[in-house]
Parts: structure tokens; sequence; C-alpha cells
């Protein structure tokens, strides 16, 4: 299996920042014209009420050339008119004259309010952004989010949306790039990409011509806040695209030797071979005068901390009122990581010959990086293996020179201790994670597993849990940790799998009923109603079924009315998911009864299965993709430690054609919201660390197994460290035990 196998493994669509960002008020949910609805996994739709708008505010007239006001809280405005969610207003005296007071609630998931353009709509062609002043007036930082609809808007198309985050007491600008669509006339010649060069709309895009409403919501608080908006206008300017509009043919190629955007220049781009292998010894000298934090031990953990119990292993235990992991040596530590450390990716070639100027896969030099066959499994190239080539991979052997595979791993692990980082999280290659000169995680799989043949998802069916062959692949994939991780102190554990589709609370057990007679699972929920019911009649009573018999239900692939038979449902939901966690545990314990059970990677889950994962997990592990976490809201009922296995944001001013899940205005934008993330992190009682997604930039022109192509790296793909993203790492590695041990 190569090296970049696990690249094949995972990811999520570009649409799933919507699951829990801040582009509109909830995964599955919007917040419509109408009032908010919760599109359930039916299609059915709930209306939570309220038509939010603001009918008495007034617009002003453009306070200047480069700025419209859109909202005026010095005139005629009557707060009692203002319908919300969650929040109650009310006019406020600011430094500026009066602003809008907004108190947020946390009943609902997103407490806010609508803001409706007094004449029904705006045209803000002419302008770059919509931005507002925020004040927090509260007691907790907050996170406010502003979304920009056209109609129709239901939080994943047709709207943009930015956020901030806001100390107790501090004033920010919230700024939200106006997105578009355009006109672009490059025929489909360009494809297999998340994001494209020129825009063509869809999702985060809206049109600046039709701006019906702002949205001002809090995403999923824990606490109630209360904070001041004024000043909200339109501002900047905007610029067409400047080519490529009308003739297609100075387009190509597109991607230059480096693998880097031709047609924009940025800073840190790499102009020649020369100025690439100055980098070199610019850095060395760099990470040589930058060693990274003087407090932490070999480990990372914090030797000027408390000494606890040293087993000679990573642990937990909670201490003064937090959970932390307790490492080796005991000293406290949170794990402050990064994701897919490995080496290179590669962007497929095949149907591309006219993108790439000097294309190095042409020299014999660089053949190592062509990889003939890569399976895609969505997108342009879906179900086929095109050729592919990595351009990051060229980079180096340039950079580094004929030893580069010596010489980068060794780059790599000093990058991290200077930057401040502690782990070498998911994904990362095994070859850089073995020198034993970082702590690291790792992970088994199931894939091999026979799956439940009734149950969807998006990355795939969910294994059957009661087939042998489930215990036998986790088995598999353990033994190969066997004489590496296993038993290795810098080993901090294992994850198993990557955000299952975990469904509702009956999912997996009506996925069961509608599989075929064969399938374990099936049998195993037949066996528990035969011997609670005994006769087929009595669970027909319960569940107003015609079964003549239970071979009758063994036959059938159809799924009873949940809410008749909800309690055996979800009594075999509860059993599945206790036998994923427990069979997972005891297959790690096995080979390495030292190391921790990091959890599963939820993604998306519901509180039955995250209250299974408590009683097996020794950590519990989220993917969240939001600008904070400081109010996250465990739904699995106990206190126990949790780890954030992925987050990001990314900018396109480094020319790159896609932000990533969380979209932010630039690299200084993104080093402030890293910041913030990592800083709730840590403010937050369970959080036990948190793992950026990932080491580098992917490629420009998407990778092979999704498309993929977001600007979310700490390198980019020239191997040219992203400096604002490295300084905020270093800037809150600086007070990192310190905040960490405020109460």
């Amino acid at each position: 299996m190569r090296k970049d196998f696990l690249n094949l493994v995972r990811r999520r669509p570009h649409d799933s920042a919507t699951r829990d960002s801040a582009n509109h008020p909830g995964g599955g949910k919007a917040w419509q014209n109408d009032g908010w609805q919760n599109h359930g996994e039916d299609g059915s739709a709930r209306t939570f009420g309220l038509a939010l708008a603001f009918a008495l505010l007034s617009a002003a007239c453009s306070a200047s050339a480069a700025e419209l006001t859109l909202f005026d809280f010095e005139r005629g405005f009557d707060s009692s008119k203002v319908n919300t969610t969650d929040a109650t207003v009310s006019a406020a005296k600011s430094g500026r004259g009066s602003a809008l007071r907004v108190a947020t609630g946390h009943s609902q998931p997103w407490p806010g309010v609508t803001l409706v353009a007094p004449k029904g709509q705006w045209n803000l062609s002419k302008f770059g952004h919509v931005a507002l002043s925020v004040r927090n007036t509260g007691t907790e930082s907050v996170m406010v989010n502003c979304r920009i609809d056209n109609p129709g808007a239901d939080g994943t198309k047709d709207c943009v949306t930015g956020s901030v985050s806001v100390e107790p007491g501090d004033t920010k600008e919230l700024r939200v790039p106006l997105k578009r669509t355009s006109d672009d006339k490059l025929g489909g010649r360009l494809f297999g990409m998340r994001g494209y060069p020129v825009t063509w709309g869809g999702l985060g895009t809206v049109n600046p011509t039709n701006i019906t409403q702002l949205l001002i919501f809090v995403n999923k608080p824990s606490a109630d806040h209360v904070f001041e908006v004024d000043d909200i206008r339109a501002g900047g300017s905007w610029t067409p695209p400047t080519a490529w509009s009308h003739d297609a043919e100075p387009f190509f190629p597109l991607i230059d030797t480096f693998g880097q955007y031709r047609h924009k220049d940025w800073p840190g781009k790499v102009h020649s071979l020369t100025e690439l292998q100055q980098r070199r010894e610019t850095e060395a000298k760099e990470l040589a005068a930058q060693l990274g934090p003087r407090d932490w031990n070999q480990y990372g953990g914090w030797a000027a901390g408390p000494q606890l119990k040293a087993t000679g292993f990573f642990r937990v235990e909670k201490h003064a009122g937090k959970w932390w992991l307790v490492d080796p040596e005991g000293r406290l530590f949170w794990s402050h990581g990064i994701d897919c450390v490995r080496m290179f990716d590669s962007t497929p070639v095949e149907e591309r010959a006219s993108w790439f100027e000097n294309f190095p896969g042409d020299q014999l030099e660089f053949a190592e990086f062509i990889v003939p066959r890569a399976f895609a499994l969505k997108g342009h190239y879906a179900g086929r293996s095109p050729k592919c080539f990595s351009f990051a991979g060229a980079n180096l052997k340039r950079k580094y020179g004929a030893d580069w595979k010596q010489a980068v791993p060794d780059v790599i692990h000093r990058r991290l201790r200077s930057w401040a980082l502690n782990t070498i999280a998911n994904w990362s290659d095994e070859g850089v994670r073995l020198l034993r000169r970082t702590p690291y995680t790792d992970a088994i799989s199931s894939r091999d597993t026979k799956n439940i043949e009734g149950s969807e998802g998006y990355w795939g069916k969910f294994p059957d849990v009661f087939d042998a062959s489930f215990r036998e692949s986790l088995r598999r994939s353990m033994a190969a940790k066997r004489d590496k991780s296993a038993g290795d102190p810098w080993c901090l554990g294992y994850f198993s799998d990557n955000e299952m589709s975990w469904g509702d609370e009956t999912s997996l057990a009506e996925a069961a009923l509608r599989s075929p007679p064969e399938q374990a699972a099936k049998r195993e929920f037949l066996a528990d109603l035969r011997t609670k019911y005994g006769d087929i009649a009595k669970l027909n009573e319960a569940w107003s079924t015609p079964h003549a018999s239970w071979d009758a239900l063994l036959a059938s692939r159809e799924a009873p009315d949940r809410k008749k038979a909800w309690a055996d449902l979800t009594a075999f939901y509860t059993k599945a998911a206790e036998t994923y966690f427990r069979t997972v545990r005891e297959v790690i314990k096995e080979a390495a009864p030292n190391q921790l059970y990091l959890g599963c990677r939820f993604a998306w889950v519901n509180a039955r299965a995250a209250a299974a994962s408590t009683k097996f997990c020794d950590v519990v592990s989220y993917n969240l993709y939001r600008r904070s976490v400081a109010d996250f809201v465990f739904n699995g009922g106990a206190d126990v430690p949790l780890i954030l296995g992925e987050f990001h944001f990314g900018a396109l001013d480094r020319g790159m054609f896609h932000t990533g899940l969380v979209p932010v205005e630039s690299q200084a934008a993104r080093a402030a919201a890293y910041a913030d993330y990592v800083r709730g992190a840590l403010r937050h009682p369970q959080f036990v660390g948190s793992h950026w997604f990932q080491y580098q930039d992917q490629p420009t022109t998407g990778r092979v197994y999704d498309e993929e192509n977001y600007q979310i790296g700490f390198v980019d793909i020239a191997d040219t460290p992203y400096a604002e993203t490295i300084a905020a790492s270093r800037g809150v590695a600086a007070e990192l035990y310190q905040l960490r041990m405020k109460q």
C-alpha cells in the first residue's frame, strides 16, 4: 500500500462546512425569510416561527464615495417592533452614538436577529464587503456571525457569512466579503476542483445586486451573551476578473512548473529555482534561532508545571477542574498538533495536458513523483484511477537536493518544535512519526468489514459490528502497528475510522431491518426481539405490523413506523454503538494496553452514539469546522476528555482557489482565527488538544480523491511556511499552559 493511501480514505464534501460552521444557523437547518426551519433526515420541515424583520430601520444615504450605510440606529428606531429568535434587542448608546444591543439566550441553537433591507433590497455590486462594529458588553467571549442573503438563501446557497470573536469589553469589526458569481467564458475547460480561479457561483456566493437581508446570530452558544452592533455598512471596492471572461486561449497553461497559479502574484510565491533553494538557508537560520518553548520538556509537556504520576506513557487525568493529557514523564500535556504531516500529495494530470507550464513530470529527474494510477471517489474522475503528479514532491527534491527523503523529515520535526506544535496528528507519514522526536497519534480502520447493507452515508455504509469480519478487520489493522506505534511511549494512542455516518437515534436499527436475511446485524436484532416478545403476534401488536412469522420478518426489507417501534429501535441502536466502541477498545488494548483509545472523530453524531462512546473511549474526538469551540456542549452526557481532530481556516490571497471549510478574508484573519479557536479550546474544561487540518496546502488543481484544493496548510505547495499562521501558533503556545490553568 502506498504511503499516501490515507489520502484515499477520507474527507468531507465542500458544503460540509455548513454542518457546524457559521455559514448558516446550523448544519441541516436553514434560517430562511419565513423563519427557522429544521430539515430532518426524512426531509420534513418544522417551522420554528418568527418572520424576522426590521421594518422600521432606515437606511441612510451613502456616507462617502467609498461606503454605503445600510442601517442607521440614530433615527426613528423602535426596538419593540423587532422580531427575534431567543434574543432581545434594545437601543444602546455607544461611543459613536446609538447602537443596537442584542442579548441572546442559549435555548435555541442559533439565537439572533434579521435586518431586512428597508426597501426590499440593496444593490451592493460596487462594493467588496459588508462590515459592522461589534462590541462585547457581556462577561464571556462571544463569536458573532453575520450572514448576507439573496432571495431563497438557505444557509448553504445564495448567501455568504463572516464572523468575529470578541472578548468582554472589546470592540471589533466583523467583515463579510461579497464573494460573488461571475460570467466566465472558459467553456467547461476547467474541471476536477472544488474551487476555481473564476467563480461561476454556487455555494458561498451571492448576487450583490439583490441583497435582501442580514442575519446576525451566535452559533450554538452554551451561555447567554450580550453585544452591541453599530455602523453597518457596505465598503471596499470590487474589481471584476481581468482575464478570460471572453477568451479562453490566453488562460492556458494556468499552472507554473512549481504547481502555482500562473496568472497572479502574491507574497511568498516562488519565481525561480534559485529563490526556492535560498529559502532553505533562510529558514534554517530562523529555526536555529527559534527552538521552541523553553518551558516544554522533550514531549512538549509543561516542564515548569506540576509533577504528576509518571507511567511511561500518555494518559488522561482531571487536574484543577480541567481534563488534561499527562505525558510519559508525568507532566501536564495539551496536544497542540497538526494533521497530514507528510511529504507530498498529488493531483490528476490526465486530460489536462494544456494546464501545466514546463511540466516537471516530463523530466526524468522527477519521474518518481508520477503516480500512474490513483483512485478517485468523487468529482470529475469519480470511479476512475487517473494518472497523477506531485508538484509538492518535486519541489522538495528541488529545494533539498538528492537526499531530500532524509532531509525533509528532519526539517519537519525542527519546524514543529519551533512553531510550538507538540503533536503529529492523524493521517501523517509513518516515516516521520517513527523518528520519535515529536509525540504522535495513530489510527486503525475497519474498512475491510462487511457493511450493513441497508445503511447509507456520504463516506460509505456503516460497518456491521456484529459480523465476525469487524473484529478481524480491526485486528489486521492493529497488527500492522506492532513494533511500530504499539508500545511506543511517543504515541498518544489511536483513533478509529473517521467521520462515520451515525445518523439519528434509530438509523442503524432501521438499516439492519432493511438489509438482507444473511446480515449479521439483522439476525442479532431479531434475536433480541424474539427474546423480548416470544410470539411474533406480540411484536406485531406493538409495532402495528403484519409479519406472518419471525422468518417473514427476517425476509422483509421494510422498517417499521419508528414512533411505534421507537423503544426497540433505540435499544438496538445503543447496542450497535456500544458494540462498535467496545470492540475497537478491546482490539487496541490487546496490542497496546498502555495507550489511549481516542475515539472515532465525530463530525455528525446524535446523543445516543455520543453517550456510547463515553463508556469505552479514553478520549472522545470531534472534527469541528467552526469559528470557535469555546461554547461547545458535549451531547454525550458524561464529563469526559475531548480532543479536536480537525479544524482549519483559509483565504484566497495566496494564489489558491478555495478557502477550505471555514473561509476568512486574509492570512492575517486566518492567523487571528487560529488563535481564537485554540484559545477557546484551552478555556474549555473538556478539550485536551486541538489538531489543525492540515500541514500543507492541497494541490492547486485538486487532489485526486475528491477534488479538494484548499488553502489550509501551514506551508504552501512550494514548502514555504505561512508566516502569519506560524506566528499565531507560536503566540498561542507562549501562553498555552498558563491559559489552560486559569480558572
